[in-house]
C-alpha cells in the first residue's frame, strides 16, 4: 500500500496505467520526466490564460496551502492573488478548503490532481534542467521531500477510510482545523453529532504515546471534545501506545486503507 500511496501522490489524475514493481523514480522518468513538452504544453493550455497562475500554483505546492503564505511565497499582491484563485476556481485546478469549526483561518488551497500537484512542486521549480533531459536536481528535491509531499494525500485517503469505517452512522463533515497555534490534521462529524478527531503521520518513525497526548492537548486548545481518536501510521505504532488501544482510540496503517482500492474496483 506504501507503493501504491506513493504513486497516487504523484500519477493520480494523470490517467495512465502503471507497473507498481517497477520503481517510483524510473515511472516518473519514462511517463513525466522524459515527457515534459508534452506535459508542459497540456498544462500550458489550461493555466496559461495569466501569467500570474504558475506563481501562485508554485507557492501552494511548495508551501502550507494558506492563501495568505501562497500569494507571499509568490510575491503576489493579496488582491491580485484572490483574482487569480477566483479563475483557478472556475477552471478546476483548485478548491479551498477551511478550517474546521474556526472560519476566521485563512483558507488553504487544494489542487483537485495529485499530479498537478506534483508537477507544480517539483517539475515545474525545475524545468530549466528537465528540459535539457538534466534529471539530478529533480531526483534530489524529490528524494528530500518525497515524505512531506506525500502526507496530504496520505492525509485525504484516510479521511476516505474514516467514511467507510463510519458509514453506518454517516460522517456530516470531514477536514483538518488550525489556527495560528494549532494544527489538527483529521476531524469529522457524524450525522448524529459524534466528533472524531484524528493524526495521520506519513513517517518512517512509529508513534508513540506523546502523539496521543499531544492529539488530546491540541483538541482542548481548539475547544474540541472527540467522542473518537484516530490515527493513521505509515510505520505502525510503539507498544506502549498499541496498549492503549480500546473503543474509542482507534490505530490504523497503511495496510488498512486497501479497503479504498477494493471498494473502488466494485
Amino acid at each position: 500500500m506504501e507503493i501504491a500511496i506513493e504513486s497516487f501522490a504523484v500519477f493520480g489524475g494523470l490517467g495512465i496505467k502503471l507497473d507498481l514493481d517497477t520503481p517510483l523514480g524510473d515511472l516518473i522518468q519514462e511517463h513525466i520526466l522524459d515527457r515534459y513538452k508534452y506535459l508542459r504544453n497540456d498544462i500550458s493550455s489550461y493555466i496559461s490564460k495569466d501569467d500570474l497562475f504558475p506563481f501562485i500554483l508554485n507557492g501552494a505546492a511548495t508551501g502550507d496551502r494558506r492563501t495568505n503564505s501562497t500569494f507571499k511565497r509568490a510575491r503576489v499582491a493579496y488582491n491580485d492573488g484572490m483574482d487569480c484563485i477566483e479563475d483557478l476556481l472556475d477552471i478546476g485546478v483548485i478548491k479551498l478548503e477551511s478550517s474546521f469549526t474556526n472560519n476566521s483561518a485563512s483558507q488553504r488551497i487544494l489542487f483537485t490532481s495529485p499530479f498537478v500537484r506534483f508537477w507544480f512542486a517539483f517539475i515545474s521549480p525545475l524545468f530549466r534542467g528537465i528540459k535539457d533531459g538534466n534529471y539530478q536536481e529533480f531526483y534530489t528535491a524529490f528524494k528530500n521531500r518525497q515524505m512531506e509531499f506525500t502526507q496530504l494525500i496520505f492525509e485525504q485517503l484516510c479521511f476516505e477510510y474514516v467514511k467507510l469505517y463510519f458509514k453506518d452512522e454517516q460522517i456530516y463533515n470531514i477536514g483538518r482545523y488550525w489556527d495560528d497555534k494549532t494544527e489538527i490534521n483529521l476531524l469529522a462529524k457524524t450525522k448524529d453529532g459524534k466528533i472524531i478527531a484524528g493524526a495521520c503521520r506519513y513517517t518512517n518513525s512509529k508513534i508513540k504515546k506523546s502523539e496521543l497526548s499531544k492529539l488530546k492537548e491540541d483538541c482542548q486548545k481548539a475547544g474540541i471534545k472527540p467522542d473518537f481518536l484516530m490515527f493513521f501510521a505509515k510505520k505502525g505504532y510503539t507498544s506502549e501506545l498499541k496498549s492503549l488501544k480500546n473503543d474509542t482510540l482507534k490505530l490504523f496503517t497503511c495496510r488498512n486503507l486497501k479497503v479504498l482500492a477494493e471498494n473502488n474496483h466494485r
